[in-house]
This record gives structure tokens, sequence and C-alpha cells, in this order.
């Protein structure tokens, strides 16, 4: 369920423009309108978030766009958008820290 850009679409203005295009913001909110929350637009593998990001901007690069993206949206606001990844941060944050600790 997590492919790592469903969960930027939890702002997809910032999105757009942290990927320098804002002008596919509208394009960028219009698929996040289609669905619950962000985690939900992985719906399959030719449809996946990357995918739909891709088709609109073909020069997107993950490690350079999508890291300066998350960065902008921040964890705060990609908890919001995004129950089951914040559920699951909230699970490892729970955890001893000594069991993080190698």
């Amino acid at each position: 369920m997590h492919e790592f850009e469903g969960l930027l679409f939890s702002s997809p203005e910032l999105l757009a423009r942290e990927i320098g295009r804002p002008d596919l913001a509208s394009s960028f909110a219009e698929i996040r309108m289609q669905f619950e929350t962000p985690e939900d637009i992985n719906d399959s593998a030719v449809t996946a978030p990357s995918k739909r990001i891709l088709e609109l901007c073909p020069q997107y690069e993950k490690p350079l766009f999508g890291t300066l993206a998350a960065i902008e949206i921040g964890l705060p606001a990609i908890r919001k958008e995004c129950p089951h990844f914040h559920d699951w941060l909230s699970c490892l944050e729970a955890l001893p820290s000594e069991l993080l600790i190698s």
C-alpha cells in the first residue's frame, strides 16, 4: 500500500511545486480527490502513484524530486493524510528504544 509517491499526494500543490511543475497542481489534486486517502491511490501496477506522476511529468526523478517534495510537505501533513502510514509510524515509535539501536 505504501508506495512513496502515494504519500506525496498528501499535498498535490507542494508536490507540483517541488518537482518544478506548479502547473500540474490541479492535475495532481484531481487524482488525489478520486481517492479517500493518498494511500488508496496505489491501486495497481499500471496506475500506481509514481506512474501517474511520470505520465504527467516524464522528467520526474524520485531520488531528487521525491525527496524535495517529501521535505516540503512534511511528516505531520503526510501523517494526517495517510492514516495507515501514521499507524505504522506510531507502532515504531512505541517500540522500546533499545530495540531500535543495534
